[in-house]
């Protein structure tokens, strides 16, 4: 998957829910505005919305057109398709872990060594180390208390960043309860929409949805759906 300008091949899928439907037909376009707009009068915090294209097979096979919403590092890939003589819906959720690579360091050590240079020429290379010294613990102090700070747009910025993104979101920017619990409710709130929206449009027409199929490890099953006290058994 590619998120935040690099394609990223270590995200881990947390839950994927599918559904043919028989003897049914519907513009993808309109079921995709159909959740835009649920998710809008849901009042559920911005996304970020695009149509992507995938391949069936090779790169020569035909293509379908998903909807991708993606809030920070989790991206939601819905899919309203015929399939054959039938029809099916679909919703995958994948989380892109950030993942500190060796050319992450290289680059970073390669930049900081230019700064250097260029402050030796200036200052002498005595000075020059103590002003990137200096350099360093501001930009550390930053990326510590971004939030803290109310820098949420800088914050914003930094996790979509390629190279300092990834450097950052591990080693300064803390994992706090309201992020994971923002996190689960996006889990819970966005395949919801789709599974209600496409008993919708079905219903509509008579047709009621058949047999659902559900894969849903989530975050490494650290957290698992449970059964409420009024909850059916």
């Amino acid at each position: 998957m590619n998120i935040f300008g690099f394609k990223n091949k270590k995200g881990e899928e947390l839950g994927h829910w599918i559904v043919p439907v028989a003897g049914f037909n519907y513009p993808p376009s309109e079921f995709y505005a159909a959740i835009e707009k649920e998710l809008a009068t849901l009042k559920v915090p911005s996304m970020e919305v695009s149509r992507v294209e995938f391949a069936e097979g090779g790169l020569l096979s035909d293509k379908r057109i998903y909807l991708r919403m993606v809030r920070e590092r989790l991206a939601f890939d819905i899919c309203a398709a015929p399939f054959g003589t039938t029809y099916f819906f679909s919703c995958r959720t994948i989380y892109i872990p950030p993942v500190i690579e060796i050319w992450h360091v290289v680059v970073l050590t390669v930049a900081f060594g230019g700064v250097y240079a260029l402050l030796a020429k200036f200052l002498g290379a005595f000075f020059a180390m103590l002003a990137l010294v200096g350099l360093l613990l501001a930009i550390v102090q930053v990326f510590r208390n971004t939030i803290a700070l109310g820098l949420t747009d800088l914050d914003a910025t930094l996790t979509k960043t390629p190279v300092i993104g990834p450097v950052y979101e591990r080693l300064f920017r803390k994992e706090t309860y309201y992020r994971k619990d923002t996190r689960l409710l996006y889990l819970s709130i966005v395949p919801e929409v789709v599974k209600r929206l496409a008993e919708e449009v079905t219903g509509a027409k008579g047709i009621k949805l058949g047999r659902q199929y559900e894969h849903a490890p989530i975050l490494g099953e650290l957290y698992k759906p449970v059964a409420g006290p009024n909850s059916p058994k």
